[in-house]
């Protein structure tokens, strides 16, 4: 904590959890992912072409899982920095770089 409060990264997306199709989800060793229900205008999410419906299933080389893991990672440290985000989209795979703002400023 710095400032005298906890800084965290912002995104720019509403999600949830989403079970990952069984190919899928052995081939990356887990069963689910954060899917993209909406995207803020002008957000960081936005801003890299992130759309609803993808999955996100690694930020920064971190498996993500559900909607905890993601907000676990989005540290005050990845402010301003590049973040690199595995996706899927329908039948890809996509790696995406975001770079996230502070969330509230």
């Amino acid at each position: 904590m710095t400032e005298g409060r906890f800084r965290r990264a912002y995104l720019g997306i509403a999600g949830g959890p989403r079970p990952l199709p069984p190919r899928l989800a052995a081939k990356l060793g887990r069963k689910g992912a954060v899917e993209i229900v909406e995207i803020v205008e002008d957000s960081p999410a936005a801003v890299a072409g992130l759309r609803p419906e993808d999955l996100i299933v690694e930020v920064n080389g971190l498996p993500v899982e559900g909607v905890n893991d993601l907000q676990r990672l989005m540290a005050g440290e990845l402010i301003g920095t590049d973040v690199t985000a595995q996706v899927v989209r329908g039948r890809r795979e996509l790696t995406v770089t975001l770079v996230p703002l502070e969330l509230g400023a």
